[in-house]
């Protein structure tokens, strides 16, 4: 066999990774074999080669999965607010007027009864105080209609915030340092009770997510997903109103043990993602992550790998390359 057909016998291992039906069996076996796949290296070739190790160190990680929301324009809790103050101003207003009308009718009923008024004074003092009645009864009504709205728009925690005295919260949205944020569940999705907060970014980059802090459950939702909604506050300074938003949220299961590896250390090969685990001083061996889970800026294993062995985070390309190089049949004779 020539040194050309031999290379290119070795481009091909690599560069396709899917092969013909008839060669299934191959494959197969080869996928099999994998784990035990082992290549020597002595240090000084390790040193040229650049070859770095990391010490694995075990970590409980949560699982995530993404949803998406919007950076909230609070104008119209703000508008429901403006609008309470009003009516409780006017109520304040109408029970002034109530209260001097009833004092009113009392020293009338007492004139009239004393022979000093007529009975007509009496009756027209008596009007006046069901008029202000009606106008206090009006005013309880009005605030207690925008109480009601706000509830259906807003759900009970953030109307507690724009309609109670203490508007100290409510101020912090006004002033920027916190924005409001609304994300939705995929529909098959839950929002675990012990989550208190989640990571948002506007780019949807993991690596730059911010801490959004949980407010209270949404009363609506978004008719693309239909899923549940959530409202949270962050005080991200690159957050402004009509931003879409990526959020990342912990599941619900509890948190998994198991190694972080470095993003540089896995490749790929024959549709399966390898790593390499230096075993001896000059002894590395492959492993297949069956199972791993992206994180801000590498992956979770929670099997295969174990914490104190020794993981190849940059050279495994080469390793690899020079794995597949020693499986090529040397040169026939003639």
């Amino acid at each position: 066999m020539t040194k050309l057909l031999r290379a290119c016998l070795f481009s091909l291992t690599i560069l396709c990774p899917t092969l013909s039906h008839a060669e299934d069996d191959t494959v197969t076996e080869q996928q099999n074999s994998i784990e035990q796949a082992q290549i020597s290296l002595s240090t000084d070739i390790q040193q040229l080669s650049a070859i770095e190790t990391l010490t694995l160190k075990p970590v409980s990680h949560q699982t995530e999965f993404v949803a998406y929301g919007k950076v909230l324009n609070i104008q119209a809790l703000l508008s429901l607010r403006h609008r309470y103050l009003l009516a409780l101003t006017d109520q304040r207003s109408a029970q002034a007027k109530f209260k001097q009308s009833e004092q009113n009718i009392n020293r009338q009923q007492h004139l009239y009864n004393n022979g000093v008024s007529s009975k007509r004074s009496l009756q027209e003092q008596q009007a006046q105080w069901q008029a202000n009645q009606a106008q206090v009864d009006a005013t309880y009504y009005q605030s207690s209609a925008i109480t009601d709205e706000a509830l259906l728009l807003w759900g009970k925690e953030l109307t507690d915030w724009a309609l109670s005295n203490d508007h100290s919260k409510l101020d912090a949205f006004l002033s920027g340092r916190q924005k409001l944020i609304q994300i939705t569940l995929p529909s098959h999705q839950h929002l675990a009770g012990t989550i208190r907060s989640i990571d948002v970014d506007v780019s949807g980059n993991r690596t730059k997510a911010h801490k959004a802090e949980f407010i209270s459950a949404a009363t609506q939702t978004e008719l693309v997903t239909q899923g549940e909604s959530y409202f949270f506050q962050s005080s991200a300074k690159n957050l402004l109103p009509g931003m879409a938003i990526s959020a990342w949220i912990p599941e619900q299961s509890t948190a998994e043990t198991g190694v972080i590896i470095p993003k540089s250390a896995l490749i790929w090969y024959m549709n399966q993602a390898l790593v390499y685990i230096k075993s001896t001083e000059t002894t590395f061996s492959r492993r297949v992550l069956n199972h791993y889970s992206p994180t801000s800026d590498s992956y979770f294993v929670p099997d295969t790998l174990s914490p104190n062995q020794q993981l190849v985070i940059t050279g495994a390309q080469m390793l690899l390359s020079e794995e597949l190089r020693e499986q090529i049949p040397k040169e026939d004779d003639d």
